[in-house]
């Protein structure tokens, strides 16, 4: 039976594909055509048709059950694409270009003459209470000034249609390997709805994450050795690890692979002898990386790299340090630091916040729990926040106690009603709530994927879109503001 868009329930809530009603947004008419054609049956066996190619292809994320164990699970994903026009794009292109610009100098600021504390567009207060802000870093200057090289922000859209930030990943960013394969996944079981609307392309990313890593090398002369450093085969990332060292020619290491000489160089060991390494895309939280400088009983991170990156004999990516953005207190100010570093207003809102620090804010979340998002400071993956709409009375006075006992580590911000996406439901398609991860690199120049990984709540009116906690993903397309190009 063809799909019947007049039966899809918007409920008052933005769809990225259908309006009210069942007509389709101009730049997703020929799309919206071709699903409803194709019918539940044709697109259930092409859901099958992905579920195959994703065992075959050896897609998985890992997940740690409560006895401790990890468990290699099939990657989630949906085959019904996410649509974006090209017009607006450009413009989250442009925003996210100018948030990663200003957090790299606010960065960089922190860590030398901290003039954003100064003039008093930052509270003191905030910068010694943060748990990633490394004393260690102070006055080192990092390649080309360039702290987070690559970043992932994550992107929201309310029922309204106004797109957000709502938090950015500065550390370790996580996911763009499943953008990746996202894109390979559906062009196998969708050749032909390539073939009629040619997406902007996203494989162009393993080549650009080299040519960000190699623009780092102290010995720009020669042709720089690039290393990924990961934990280990237990990291929930370790797929991620393998396949961007894969994809981009490079080896794949541990902590353990890896020595600094009496000359502060840091060296591989192969078979045929120590390498000299000049530029390490690191996998591994700051304070396991190096035994000397953070964490002495790390066994997962190389002695005497921190002081090899400090003599500039290696570039590390992200710089040890990066992670004192990577707050979602910080992320509070972020306007204010656009502002001040760049002199322009933020392209891509923050999502409204009220930081708990402040007293007014503070009564007023603490009255409103019922209705707002609480989040901590540094909790990721959707853990240790608070969606109050979903919350018990006792799980709000938890909430209150922690505020009250430290209001620093702690936003809140308005539930909001995130924009969805058509997902396949049996044999129907249904909304179901979706954000966007899109990647920035840093260096020499700025570059942002087209698109980014889509995360999909599978769960019928679910917000929580992690794959760890009962999330997919979807393929994202990027198209021209018209009949998606066909």
């Amino acid at each position: 039976m063809p799909i019947d868009w007049s039966q899809y329930p918007c409920d008052g809530l933005y769809d990225e594909l259908v309006v009210a009603g069942g007509r389709a947004r101009p730049f997703a008419s020929n799309l919206a055509a071709d699903l409803a054609r194709l019918g539940g049956d044709e697109l259930v066996a092409r859901q099958e048709a992905a579920s195959v190619a994703i065992k075959e292809m050896g897609i998985t994320f890992t997940v740690y059950s409560e006895e401790g164990g990890a468990i290699d699970r099939a990657w989630p994903f949906d085959v019904i694409p996410r649509v974006i026009p090209e017009s607006e794009w450009r413009q989250v292109e442009a925003g996210l270009k100018q948030r990663v610009q200003a957090l790299n100098l606010f960065i960089d600021d922190l860590y030398h003459d901290q003039k954003v504390v100064k003039d008093g567009v930052f509270p003191a207060e905030v910068l010694a209470k943060s748990v990633n802000f490394r004393p260690q870093c102070v006055g080192v200057k990092p390649p080309l000034g360039v702290w987070a090289h690559i970043c992932g922000s994550d992107l929201v859209r309310d029922a309204d249609g106004t797109l957000y930030v709502l938090e950015d990943n500065l550390r370790v960013p996580s996911g763009v390997s499943y953008m990746l394969e996202n894109r390979q996944v559906t062009k196998r079981v969708f050749p032909e709805l390539f073939d009629d609307y040619r997406p902007l392309p996203v494989d162009a990313y393993p080549s650009q994450l080299f040519d960000t890593l190699a623009a780092l090398s102290p010995r720009p002369g020669d042709y720089p050795e690039v290393v990924v450093l990961t934990p280990g085969i237990y990291n929930s990332a370790y797929f991620e690890h393998a396949y961007l060292a894969q994809q981009m020619g490079c080896e794949l290491v541990e902590g353990r692979d890896l020595f600094v000489d009496d000359d502060d160089c840091v060296y591989m060991r192969t078979v045929d002898g120590p390498s000299r390494v000049d530029v390490i895309y690191r996998r591994i939280d700051d304070l396991y990386l190096d035994p000397e400088a953070f964490l002495p009983e790390s066994t997962l991170g190389v002695p005497g790299l921190l002081r090899a990156w400090k003599a500039g004999k290696v570039a590390l990516a992200n710089a040890p340090g990066a992670g004192v953005a990577d707050d979602k207190v910080v992320y509070a100010f972020v306007p204010d630091i656009i502002r001040y570093y760049l002199a322009q207003d933020p392209i891509i809102p923050n999502v409204p916040t009220y930081r708990c620090m402040e007293a007014q804010s503070l009564a007023y979340a603490l009255d409103h729990l019922a209705e707002l998002v609480v989040k901590p400071a540094n909790e990721s993956g959707g853990y240790g926040m608070l969606v109050g709409p979903a919350s018990t009375a006792a799980e709000r006075d938890t909430f209150a106690a922690l505020i009250k006992a430290d209001p620093r580590n702690y936003i809140a911000q308005p539930t909001l009603r995130l924009s969805t996406v058509p997902t396949l439901v049996g044999r129907t398609l249904e909304p179901r709530h979706v954000d966007l991860r899109p990647f920035i690199l840093s260096a020499d120049r700025a570059r942002v994927t087209t698109g980014g990984l889509t995360r999909v709540a599978l769960r019928k009116g679910s917000l929580v879109v992690n794959s760890s906690q009962g999330g997919g993903s979807k393929d994202t397309w990027i198209v021209p503001d018209e009949g998606d190009g066909g």
